[in-house]
């Protein structure tokens, strides 16, 4: 157990000291974790001397504070929020705000109960980002202060398709999902089903030259996407190609498109360099002026980011994808020989920004052909968690990570050695300080061309699991964010965008973040297996939470069919990630399964009487398995979810799974092409002839009818 002082200090840097695992069990934290946590802060707790020495900066800190890095004032069309200012100094505050558009507007001041200066701002004062100055005697202080609409506008209640893109390949595509892939699925989906949203992967740039990390949930950059998911054929200078380079780039296609009526593992290696061989082709032709000027104008919107992304490629290209370990000259961005070699590398850097710019267009006219096929969302984006320890996003924004730790989640129920997912954290301080920056731009780029944003693991916003390099998952512990401040940067850019915002709220959650979302009217996750009443029993539609998306599974799970049958059960046994006998397991499984059969025939869904559907389970046999799909769809429907998600693994009746957390190459995570529950390959093309029963009791024009 860590020491009184050593506690105080954790809790004033946001460490835990403590937590409540997936059982409800409150469980210590070791001293050993919270000491390098700590010093991964910047802060020295290594002996008593220095936990006290750090407590009276702290004070001292505290002592001339005004205000922090970044004040948020939150406003609503009946209530507006107020700025706190403490008295410090005894001398009368002087408060003004310099608006970003010009102009500076003096907030009106109301002395508080606990002696502070409450201030309001004029009703007029407009939404976004300005600067506050305050004077108090001898002390002059700065901000950023944002403010930010107090929640979204209201989310429509419609129901969407949920898809890994990568998986769903046409006979266009290049061995994987590209972007004209998501745009013709988007557009199926509207005008022939009524859906009102695809939901798809991470879409975040990977590794410019193989090997290219299969997981959409490890990219290299959260702020730029990949060009793996760019269709050749859509870059508009292919128009204006000679046959010679036409036929260059058939002959790069061609094995990659054969491979698609198989169920081959996806292989992103071979794709990348086909594709790109294809896009320097591309490159090199001449563009026309207009078409010049609107790269050019792109890149000035992009500004200093693109060019530290670009240039990070170019490097990443001769010296492997791992900044860590690259010449010690160039880990700085800002070193000599950075520039130096962005100079000499300057035709790459130059490809690598023509990329960022095809992959604008091509994700621009995804959203806008889902908008024309009736869909009031369309493309949902999902962000993740993390970059990569060795990422461009580390690389370029080095001084806002905090060093020898990695994002993981603790122990729970399908997890139950925990998780390391392998990605540097945010340093909540140096973040504010850097008022948040590079957090927003993110935000801004995933909902440039976009409907919506999922957040992959929704308590990034408010705290993540730390664990210290070479330690187990086990062994780490939750460290805070400043989650008012980080919530208003997202509701403000989705503000802008006009998009809806989806957390993933599953597993550990502090139920405040839950009442947070729900108070900005940012969507939780509803995850039909996890939703248990107080007694651990099925809960019944009606009571299920109006401000969430409500799904039956996830993709860190097997499709519908898959999870009746128990694969996950076998799956995690065969590879060692169980902490109990599979057999206790499976018994859990199945008591779970029949609670929810129960509850389906309760409320009228099943024709076929819940034991003889167990028994069929059990036997492994699967005549009742698109009954039971359909019902479960069917129970979703009668939740009051804003959203509803179909995936389309279940539509097509795919039984394997697409992620086994926990693993790397020993299950072939992300590399699952789609299929049918025969294990024939299902292509895009596929869909609009078929019927889907999943489909029925939500789509008011289901396929085909």
């Amino acid at each position: 157990m860590a020491d009184e002082e050593l506690i105080r200090l954790a809790r004033r840097h946001r460490v835990g000291t403590g937590y409540t695992d997936w059982r409800g069990r409150e469980t210590p934290v070791k001293e050993d974790t919270i000491v390098a946590v700590l010093a991964a802060l910047g802060v020295d707790a290594s002996t008593p001397a220095a936990v006290r020495a750090e407590l009276d900066r702290l004070d001292e800190r505290d002592r001339t504070r005004l205000v922090p890095p970044v004040v948020v004032h939150r406003v609503s069309p009946t209530a507006s929020g107020e700025i706190a200012i403490p008295a410090l100094t005894g001398a009368a505050t002087e408060i003004t705000v310099e608006l970003a558009e010009g102009g500076v507007v003096e907030p009106s001041g109301r002395k508080g109960a606990d002696g502070s200066t409450r201030y309001r701002l004029p009703d007029n004062t407009p939404l976004g980002w300005h600067r506050l100055r305050v004077r108090q005697g001898p002390l002059v202080r700065t901000a950023a202060l944002l403010v930010a609409p107090a929640r979204l506008e209201a989310t429509p209640r419609v129901w969407g398709l949920m898809t890994q893109l990568y998986s769903v390949r046409s006979l266009g595509s290049w061995g994987m999902g590209d972007l004209r892939d998501l745009a013709d699925l988007a557009s199926w989906g509207g005008r022939d089903l009524g859906a009102g949203f695809v939901l798809v992967n991470p879409l975040h740039a990977a590794e410019p030259a193989p090997p290219v990390n299969p997981s959409p949930y490890s990219p290299m950059s959260r702020r730029f996407a990949g060009p793996l998911y760019l269709r050749v054929e859509d870059v508009p200078e292919y128009a204006d190609l000679d046959q010679a380079d036409r036929d260059r780039i058939a002959a790069l296609s061609l094995p990659l498109r054969e491979s698609v009526h198989t169920l081959d593992e996806i292989d992103r290696d071979a794709i990348w360099e086909a594709k790109r061989a294809a896009l320097e082709i591309l490159y090199r032709r001449p563009r026309s002026g207009e078409r010049q000027e609107s790269y050019e104008r792109f890149r000035r919107r992009e500004g200093p980011a693109l060019d530290g992304f670009a240039t990070w490629c170019a490097l990443a290209e001769e010296h492997g994808a791992d900044w860590r370990r690259w010449p010690a000259a160039l880990q700085d961005p800002q070193s000599p020989a950075v520039a130096a070699d962005r100079e000499r590398l300057a035709g790459r850097v130059g490809f690598h920004s023509w990329l960022q710019w095809q992959l604008d267009g091509q994700l621009a006219e995804a959203q806008a052909a889902a908008r024309r096929s009736g869909m009031p969302i369309g493309i949902v984006h999902d962000l993740a968690v993390g970059v990569g320890q060795g990422s461009a996003d580390a690389w370029m924004h080095r001084p806002l990570f905090a060093p020898g730790m990695s994002v993981g989640a603790p122990p729970d129920e399908f997890n139950q050695r925990g998780q390391d997912w392998g990605q540097p954290p945010w340093h909540p301080e140096r973040l504010a300080e850097a008022e948040y920056g590079p957090y927003r731009s993110m935000l801004a780029a995933a909902l440039r061309h976009g409907g919506g944003l999922r957040l992959d693991h929704a308590m990034q916003i408010s705290r993540l699991w730390w664990v210290p390099e070479g330690g187990s998952p086990a062994d780490g512990t939750y460290v805070g964010y400043d989650r008012d401040a980080m919530l208003s940067c997202l509701v403000w850019e989705a503000t802008r965008a006009g998009a809806v915002v989806v957390g993933e709220d599953l597993g550990t959650v502090e139920p405040d973040v839950r009442r947070d979302l729900a108070a900005r009217d940012v969507l939780g996750t509803s995850l039909l297996w996890f939703e248990n009443d107080d007694r651990g029993r099925p809960r019944r539609p009606a009571r299920w939470r109006e401000p969430s998306l409500a799904t039956v599974g996830t993709h860190d799970m097997p499709p519908t069919t898959g999870f009746l049958h128990g694969d996950h059960v076998a799956l995690r046994e065969e590879l060692g990630l169980l902490t109990r006998p599979a057999a206790d397991e499976m018994a859990d499984h199945r008591r779970r399964v029949a609670d929810w059969l129960d509850l389906l025939a309760d409320e009228g869904l099943l024709a076929t009487a819940p034991d003889e559907i167990v028994r069929a389970l059990a036997e492994g046999v699967t005549d009742h398995d698109e009954e039971v799909v359909a019902a479960l769809h069917a129970f979703l429907a009668r939740t009051p979810a804003r959203l509803l998600g179909i995936a389309l693994t279940d539509v097509v009746g795919e039984r394997r799974t697409q992620n086994q957390p926990g693993t790397t190459d020993e299950y072939p995570n992300w590399r699952v092409p789609l299929a049918d529950a025969d294990d024939r390959p299902v292509l895009l093309d596929d869909l609009p002839a078929a019927t889907f029963p999943a489909l029925d009791p939500v789509s008011p024009r289901p396929a085909g009818r």
